[in-house]
């Protein structure tokens, strides 16, 4: 079965963080995802969502950067 859905605890798995330091990013980080849910279990993400900011962060930088 695929989850189309993440809450913070995957979201840390996915990064190799805790849930605190996600929190910190989410908070943190204006690029980061809205969550498409507020649950009372937590906020809930699109995946796709994630992974592309994952993806954004991790793209090289072109020649010259800094």
């Amino acid at each position: 079965m695929t989850h189309h859905l993440m809450g913070t605890a995957e979201i840390a798995e996915r990064l190799g963080v805790s849930r605190q330091r996600v929190h910190q990013i989410e908070t943190g980080d204006p690029t980061f995802p809205k969550p498409v849910a507020e649950l009372s279990a937590g906020k809930v993400w699109e995946t796709a969502d994630i992974e592309r900011w994952i993806a954004a962060r991790r793209a090289p930088r072109p020649s010259g950067s800094t």
